[in-house]
């Protein structure tokens, strides 16, 4: 059951979410531009008066400021921190054949892509991770059983293989997971593999209490045991799978919303981001992680979205622009960024009202009022 998690863990929690995915997602868009020989001038995580930072050899000047929604890369040739072209005056002559916006579209294109392709690098890494040191959901072998648990109870033990719960087969725990959470306080017959013998038990599933997505408590069912990790070298290809996977759940996520399947209640934004992390931490830190990695991937998804002042409407008008063989005009440039700053302002705003409203505010106001 998640506990009620105190204000201050919230917010550092978020705090350090956004800030380890902010910079991943700056460091791909500079780490390419690097490699293109292209100079960044500012390396911000934040938005507004820098609290503190350094200048490197390079000239880049790395800083933290004090809004920590969001962060950026400002390269030479950018008038903004969401890569707008300055005018070619503006740029010292011995840099002008370094400036961003000077280079060829492919070499832009490469380095704004860079940016969401860190955020799903950064999630198939966190995986990676979890499923070789700590547990892999693609296998049935059981790695670690806790204790006054149902499993424990029981007599399962580290290194059985969970063959069958209630007659269906298991052979990673992902299947034992949904056969297990509908059945709380059911008595089940678990089949188990151990040292070459199979043994059949009958297991009392335990209990346990999340929240779904309106914040309603529900009880699920709980074994009390966790799977093995494995080798790197299945880790990595078992990562890379699972990120695709969330990446399709996303995708169809959205895809729902669009066409009016899909309910405003999924959507979340900073304060729902808070919410989750916050609970994440109180959980300890391999939930935390898990929760960056999911967290990562949506913010690389987002940011793939061809909407302008965001990767992806960058990446629309270098398309655009390799098409015709040269870019847009400044005022079609202008306009769609401004365009975009609207459909971003409004969706900022719509995912506040309605993280507000996932946590009862609205509801408290009507019943002070009523």
């Amino acid at each position: 059951m998640i506990p009620q998690t105190p204000l201050w863990l919230v917010l550092v929690a978020f705090a350090c979410a956004i800030a380890v995915l902010v910079f991943f997602h700056e460091l791909g868009h500079y780490l390419v531009a690097r490699l293109l020989g292209i100079p960044a001038e500012i390396f911000s995580i934040g938005f507004g008066r820098e609290l503190f930072g350094r200048t490197d050899r390079q000239g880049t000047r790395w800083k933290v400021a004090w809004l920590p929604l969001g962060g950026y890369v400002k390269f030479v040739g950018d008038m903004t921190p969401a890569s707008n072209p300055t005018e070619l005056d503006s740029i010292p002559e011995q840099l002008r054949e370094k400036a961003f916006q000077l280079r060829p579209v492919w070499q832009r294109f490469l380095v704004v892509l860079a940016g969401p392709i860190a955020n799903f690098v950064l999630a198939i890494g966190i995986f990676t991770a979890v499923f070789s040191l700590v547990s892999a959901p693609e296998t049935n072998k059981i790695g670690r059983v806790e204790a006054k648990k149902a499993a424990a109870a029981a007599g399962l033990q580290p290194g059985d293989r969970i063959l069958s719960v209630a007659g269906r087969q298991t052979p990673t725990f992902d299947e034992v997971r949904e056969l297990v959470e509908p059945r709380p306080n059911q008595v089940v017959p678990i089949e188990v593999e151990r040292d070459g013998s199979i043994q059949h038990l009958r297991v009392k599933i335990g209990t346990d209490q999340l929240q779904d997505s309106s914040g309603q408590k529900i009880t699920i069912g709980l074994l009390g045991v966790s799977a093995a990790p494995v080798s790197v070298f299945r880790a990595l290809p078992m990562a890379t799978e699972q990120t695709l996977r969330i990446t399709g759940w996303v995708l169809q996520g959205a895809a729902r919303l669009v066409v009016g399947e899909g309910s405003r209640k999924d959507v979340g934004g900073p304060i729902r981001i808070a919410q989750f992390a916050g609970e994440a931490a109180s959980l300890g830190f391999l939930p935390f992680v898990q929760l960056l990695a999911l967290l990562s991937i949506n913010l690389g998804f987002i940011n793939l979205l061809p909407v302008p002042l965001m990767d992806g409407g960058h990446l629309f008008f270098y398309g655009v622009e390799a098409i015709r063989r040269r870019p847009l005009s400044a005022r079609a440039l202008e306009w769609a960024f401004r365009g975009g700053l609207a459909v971003i302002l409004a969706l900022v705003v719509f995912t506040t009202l309605n993280d507000l409203g996932s946590i009862g505010l609205w509801d408290r106001l009507q019943r002070l009022i009523g």
